[in-house]
């Protein structure tokens, strides 16, 4: 429930439906280049919130080093 209240997750959800809805516009003109751009940017704002929710979570547990030793295995 905590997730909806995110505003990262919205925001994130605000841009995958605008990506989506710019492909589809392209789709709709037979503008090849709109489209790829909708597609694009729809899982590159996923991919954006992957990222910055494990940034969050590392940061909660305290984990946001890695050690030399880990690094090496």
């Amino acid at each position: 429930m905590n997730k909806l209240k995110s505003r990262k997750f919205w925001i994130a959800v605000a841009s995958m439906l605008a990506s989506i809805g710019a492909g589809i516009v392209g789709m709709a003109n037979d503008n090849s280049k709109l489209a790829l751009v909708g597609t694009i940017c729809t899982i590159v704002s996923g991919a954006i919130y992957s990222f910055c929710e494990a940034y969050v979570d590392g940061v909660r547990a305290g984990y946001t080093e890695v050690s030399e030793t880990e690094e090496e295995e």
